[in-house]
């Protein structure tokens, strides 16, 4: 049992709290490639399954130069079966982003 400001913490509230972190990285990972893309041009929108973002970018005429989904991993996380499937059936145009977000991002405080 670890303490917390005094309070012991349970072996549940130990692992809720881990859960919770692990959570809020990988969305601090996400909002990270999400700005990298937007910035470099792309039209990002959320997918949801088996990717989670879909990122097109087009030239001044509005045709399509560019398109890709990304799945975005953070620490040392592995592609689920669903994503391999993916990563699978669209070859060339999937995308596995790795970024280890800064602490501050998600950690409670």
């Amino acid at each position: 049992m670890k303490e917390i400001f005094g309070i012991p913490e349970s072996k549940k509230q130990r692992r809720q709290r881990i859960s919770r972190e692990i959570g809020r990285k990988g969305k601090a990972g996400e909002e990270i490639i999400r700005m990298n893309y937007a910035l470099r041009g792309y039209e990002v929108e959320r997918t949801g399954r088996g990717s989670d973002f879909h990122a097109v970018k087009r030239d001044v005429l509005g045709r399509v130069i560019d398109s890709k989904y990304i799945e975005v991993k953070t620490g040392s996380s592995t592609l689920s079966e669903l994503q391999q499937k993916t990563k699978k059936r669209k070859r060339g145009h999937y995308k596995v982003e790795r970024v280890e977000p800064p602490p501050f991002f998600y950690q409670d405080l």
